[in-house]
């Protein structure tokens, strides 16, 4: 969907509606105030002249508008549509919320897609309607406006935290483009500058099955990397610790970090584990009308859990060929005993190693076979050397491809790790024998599942959830 492709009446219907289902989707900019707006927005409807429609905030503010601070944009939950989407401008999307413009710049942004700079600006400036520089710095602005509203984070560790150079540059930023300091925002929400702990509220579309996503991550925490309690997950990450806790409405995310300047890309991060910008209505609407719907209607906002890190569901992925869950988590648990960094913690012990770690590593005396073994060599050597990227830059049917011509990956694993680290909705992990298994107990045909399309994904987990 372009920028050119939004449909006045039906926008404006959605704003005059306050029609959550479209938050996220598009902002609505307000000409008599200069402001914009979420669609939910509790304020009066615009009056139809004086409204314009942008398909992302970074639209709006290069046209001079300011973020409402009554329905505050920074809390819209992502676009599905370009969470989905696995051509450029989707996959630039999601490295610019990792920070990657941040570290450096659109040079490198374009570098890891390997396009040129040009053609990048191109191509966003025909989709959204502005470059990629603006897109990453009203990223930094909103990560910002939030920290300053929920947080008593000094301001010089906001600035940092969001992806800022430098303190003035910061100040200066925010004054141009909102019409006040960072300062003077701190004082109009009030937050004590004493309270220095990092918690943020990540808002969702609703319904959200917070307890079949927590299931599903208890069964595979690893020991000492992760805990899955009864209502957070929490694992160690470089430089800290991170908590999700689901909560009516939204997600609180509390992090510990050495460094705060990676804030933005745990938030991306987070945010993609627990499918956080999915649109479950128009997933229920698809597959409520095929033989999932009894399982559709038993488990409503029922999501694919995501990655922390491609290459870690990669090596869950091949550790778990052909053996249960239980079995993969215990081996596993071995590998980051053996081959991740110690954090010093207790529980959260330690990192999943690196590419490059594992490939150092010796992996010898663990259970695992040998075949295992030189799968995750030859796995761990074409992700260290870039010949593989499953963290977003590479095309997924690309990454699918070369993941199937490392010797031991074959199509189920190939599909499960486009399932979740991908971020392929329609991803099926072929020749997985739950699936066979429940699909015949439900009397489901083989044939059914090209009728899932293009969610496959989600029927997966909906056939798992019933195991």
């Amino acid at each position: 969907m372009s920028v050119v492709e939004l449909d006045f009446d039906s926008c404006y219907r959605a704003v005059a509606a306050r029609d959550a289902r479209f938050d996220g989707r598009f902002y609505t900019a307000v000409t008599s105030t200069r402001i914009y707006c979420r669609p939910i927005c509790p304020a009066r409807t615009p009056n139809l002249r004086n409204v314009r429609f942008y398909r992302h905030a970074a639209s709006a503010e290069a046209a001079g508008f300011r973020p409402c601070k009554r329905c505050r944009p920074e809390l819209s939950p992502g676009d599905p549509g370009w969470d989905h989407r696995g051509d450029l401008v989707g996959r630039a999307l999601r490295l610019i919320d990792e920070g990657v413009a941040d570290d450096g710049g659109i040079a490198l942004l374009a570098g890891r897609l390997h396009i040129t700079e040009r053609h990048l600006h191109r191509l966003f400036t025909a989709e959204i309607g502005v470059g990629p520089l603006a897109v990453a710095r009203t990223k930094r602005l909103l990560l910002a406006k939030q920290l300053l509203t929920e947080t008593g984070l000094p301001i010089t560790d906001v600035a940092f935290a969001s992806g800022f150079g430098s303190v003035r540059q910061f100040n200066a930023t925010m004054k141009e483009t909102y019409g006040f300091t960072p300062g003077e925002l701190r004082e109009t929400a009030g937050r004590a500058s004493a309270d220095t702990s990092l918690t943020l509220r990540l808002h969702r579309r609703e319904p959200y099955d917070s307890a079949s996503m927590l299931r599903f991550l208890r069964a595979r925490a690893i020991p000492g990397l992760e805990h899955v309690g009864e209502t957070a997950y929490s694992r160690a990450i470089p430089g800290g610790t991170v908590t999700l806790t689901p909560v009516p409405g939204h997600v609180r995310l509390e992090v510990e970090l050495e460094d705060t300047r990676t804030l933005a890309r745990v938030v991306a991060r987070c945010r993609r584990l627990l499918d956080l910008d999915a649109d479950p209505e128009a997933i229920a609407d698809a597959l409520g009308e095929t033989s999932l719907g009894p399982l559709v209607t038993a488990r409503p906002g029922l999501r694919v859990p995501g990655a922390w890190d491609g290459f870690e569901v990669a090596v869950r992925a091949v550790v778990g060929q052909q053996i249960s869950v239980a079995g993969a988590r215990t081996l596993l648990g071995r590998i980051v005993a053996r081959a991740g960094r110690e954090t010093g913690g207790e529980t959260l012990s330690h990192l999943f190693p690196t590419a490059g770690e594992l490939l150092e590593a010796d992996l010898e005396g663990l259970g695992l076979t040998g075949r295992r073994v030189t799968t995750l060599k030859a796995l761990a050597a074409r992700v260290a050397e870039g010949d593989i990227d499953l963290d977003g830059a590479q095309e997924p049917s690309q990454a699918v491809s070369r993941l199937l011509r490392v010797p031991g990956i074959g199509p189920w694993t190939a599909s499960y790790v486009a399932l979740r680290a991908l971020r392929d909705p329609d991803a099926w992990p072929e020749g997985d024998l739950g699936l066979r298994r429940t699909m015949a107990c439900l009397n489901i045909p083989e044939d059914h599942i090209e009728r899932w399309r293009p969610w496959r994904a989600y029927a997966a987990l909906h056939l798992w959830s019933t195991e």
